[in-house]
This record gives structure tokens, sequence and C-alpha cells, in this order.
């Protein structure tokens, strides 16, 4: 007896009405579904349910005993259905002999090289992709060559709120609200010493500031 294929990557659909079967890719996921194939024992078994269902009474139960049979007798036709289910997905799939797994045709198999994809690679794909890394990379390097600080004064007392209207100063020299300076400045009277706005004494002469 043959191996049965796809015992991984398949969900079973079946029902005591039919086999259906779904199989997928092992790479991108993407599936193939079975034609369903109604269970000969099923149609019966139904039938019996209906006309059971329908006078009641002895029939009903011999539907039962039906359905009782046809379960027990599922694993058989199950099995056939399912080796039917994977011939049939089989043309839609490669098994990969690196890395033994089963890919879709459409997708994920490269037939110059007659591997999947995860084991060789689309050269155009791949240089591609490189090319938009290697650029990226590049612009962030050239990024952080480039002064983006040379207009703003990194040693003065940064002010981010305006002392006068509570603004936010956006790095200004000047409150954008309503204009006035985010430093102010007064001037030392016994030394001439420039003194930050609200300096209760000069830090030159300890003048006291008026």
């Amino acid at each position: 007896m043959a191996l049965i294929q796809f015992t991984r990557n398949h969900t079973d659909h079946s029902t005591d009405r039919g086999y259906q079967f779904e199989f997928f890719c092992d790479r991108c996921r993407n599936g193939f579904k079975s034609e369903f194939k109604a269970s000969a024992i099923g149609i019966a078994g139904s039938a019996m349910r209906a006309v059971g269902n329908l006078f009641g009474g002895l029939l009903g139960s011999v539907g039962h005993n039906s359905y009782e049979i046809e379960r027990a007798v599922q694993g058989t036709g199950h099995d056939h259905a399912f080796r039917a289910a994977v011939e049939e997905a089989k043309p839609y799939f490669r098994q990969c002999t690196k890395c033994s797994h089963w890919v879709c045709q459409a997708t994920c198999w490269n037939s110059k090289r007659m591997l999947c994809y995860d084991c060789a690679p689309d050269v155009e794909a791949e240089l591609a992709s490189a090319q938009v890394h290697t650029q990226v990379d590049q612009m962030k390097q050239k990024l952080r060559e480039v002064d983006l600080t040379k207009d703003m004064n990194l040693t003065a007392e940064a002010a981010a709120l305006c002392p006068s209207c509570g603004a936010r100063t956006q790095g200004a020299k000047f409150c954008p609200e309503c204009g006035k300076p985010l430093r102010p400045k007064s001037e030392c009277t016994r030394c001439g010493a420039t003194v930050e706005a609200g300096t209760r004494f000069c830090p030159e002469c300890g003048n006291k500031m008026t």
C-alpha cells in the first residue's frame, strides 16, 4: 500500500453525508478544496431517517440503525475518499526535495530551480528587496551626516513655555503668540552685566536688581 501524502497540511470537512478535504500550501497557506463526494451509505441513512421521521415507530428505529451502520463503516469509505482527494489536489502542489514541504505551484514553487522559494528564492525578488533596504540604510546614514541643528542655539537655556503668556515656544527666540522675548534680559545698574530677567541679585557684583 502506497504512503498517504498531505497527512499534515489538510483539513477534513467530511460529515456523515459525504467527504470533502481542504489542502494547504506549507509556505503561503493558500488552499485547495476537493470536490464533495457523497457517501452512498450516508444517502441511504438519510433516506431511512426521513422515512422514519415521517411514519415513526418501527421505521424510525430502522433509520436509526442505518445511521449507526453508516458510522461503523465510515472508516473505509473515508480512507478511500481521502486518497482520491489527494490525487485531485496533487496537480496544484509540488513537494520540495530539499525541505519536503508541499507548496502551491502558483505562488511558492520555483519552476526554474525545481525547489520551493524558501529553498531557492526568486533572485529578482531578492534583488529588488535588497535594493530597497540598502537605499533606506544609505538614506539614514546620509541623514545622520546632515547638521539639522545649525540654526539652533544649543548652549542657551531653553524655554518650553513663554514666561509671559504660557504658550508653547516651539524652539523660537520670541513667543509665537505674544511676541515677547522668551529669555528676557536686564542690565545690572552697578556693573552693567547682562542678567536673566527675574534674577534678584547680580551674579557678577551682588547688586540688588530692580
